[in-house]
């Protein structure tokens, strides 16, 4: 049997991981051993006694628990977020429908604006908010900043929500043409009507359209085993 116990973590931190998290999410030991096709009497087990855990039962376990093997057994202790390969070796990877990229990002919130400067080969990307009102993308940035100098034209914007815990997420990606809102009634529908909130608040600042030409996106969900 392939112990899944090697990472040198003692079996107390793993006990004690176990249990923090049970109690995290609020759930007794039946509903672990529930979620996880474990007997009750081996999840209490688990929470007092250094485990001897095949990968598949240690896989469950992290998938009841909503959490990663790595974070169980502390193997990803002091390291940066997402720095982690994913312990789960099933996932669905799906292609999304336009709609679907569509409610998914249309709370709006952060993206990243991809855009050509010139002179240089490869794209400059920046993280802005957002906010998505049907036809594409709008924010604000700096009448005189690099975005609102080089964004006119073809430019690429990219949305994601990542699950670290569980290495799960999805992926939005619109190709289309960008323009800084210079028309002062345009401009001023846009700020009495927007539920814009932005990292640029000065009078100076302007507005960015994106219209959508393209619009693709994946998600990536695990499967128990």
């Amino acid at each position: 049997m392939e112990s899944a116990h090697g990472s040198g973590a003692p079996g107390g931190d793993f006990c004690r991981r176990v249990v923090h998290r049970r109690t995290e999410l609020g759930l007794s030991q039946e509903d672990v051993a529930v979620r996880a096709g474990m007997d009750p009497g081996y999840v209490a087990y688990l929470e007092e006694h250094p485990p001897v855990l095949t990968r598949s039962a240690l896989y469950r376990l992290a998938l009841a628990l909503r959490t990663s093997p790595d974070d169980l057994l502390g193997s990803a202790s002091g390291l940066p977020p997402g720095a982690v390969v994913t312990a789960f070796p099933h996932h669905d990877l799906r292609v999304l429908s336009r709609s679907e990229c569509e409610e998914l990002i249309s709370p709006g919130g952060i993206g990243r604006i991809a855009f050509g400067t010139g002179g240089v080969t490869a794209p400059t990307v920046l993280p802005v908010t957002y906010v998505w009102d049907g036809d594409g993308v709008l924010f604000r940035t700096t009448r005189e900043g690099v975005i609102s100098s080089h964004v006119e034209g073809p430019v690429s914007f990219q949305v994601d929500r990542i699950d670290e815990t569980l290495s799960e997420g999805w992926s939005v990606l619109i190709a289309g043409r960008g323009r800084v809102v210079r028309d002062p009634d345009e401009e001023a529908v846009l700020r009495a009507g927007l539920p814009l909130a932005t990292w640029v608040d000065r009078e100076d600042g302007v507005h960015v359209r994106v219209t959508a030409i393209e619009i693709t996106g994946r998600r990536l969900s695990g499967r128990s085993l």
